[in-house]
């Protein structure tokens, strides 16, 4: 799309924001690019939810099925990442809504508070399942 600067010279402007436009390696566009992600493993987290639901519903051998994925290595490592994911898009929503209300725009704010989502979601993702193996346990 062509524009104009304020002194009336053209330029080339994106259509949207997209890759060219984010430095990777920036905390801000990391967990903007993060955050679309987690919503999208959200979704694969709803199908495995639809799934574990109709197996439970259609008799003991399709609820044998999914019970043995869910506790293989790969069913448990899908779930700690559906865990962490679920904990980032919340704790990042969370952090939207200040957004929303006017709050946290100021850069060294908007850093902090992306290093709180951060480090939230590994502690909150870590004690979830120290909580969920305890409670396995008895």
């Amino acid at each position: 799309m062509i524009g104009r600067k304020s002194d009336g010279t053209p330029i080339r402007r994106p259509l949207s924001p997209h890759l060219q436009v984010y430095d990777m390696f920036q905390l801000t566009s990391a967990l903007s690019i993060a955050g679309r992600i987690t919503g999208a493993a959200w979704t694969a987290g709803l199908v495995v939810l639809v799934w574990w639901l109709v197996a439970t519903a259609s008799g003991p051998g399709a609820y044998a099925g999914v019970s043995w994925f869910l506790s293989s290595w790969l069913g448990v490592l899908g779930m700690f990442g559906l865990t962490a994911a679920a904990w980032f898009h919340t704790l990042n929503g969370v952090r939207h809504l200040a957004w929303d209300a006017g709050y946290g725009y100021a850069i060294p704010t908007t850093y902090k508070s992306g290093w709180a989502v951060l480090i939230g979601t590994a502690v909150m993702t870590v004690l979830t399942w120290v909580i969920a193996i305890i409670a396995w346990a008895n």
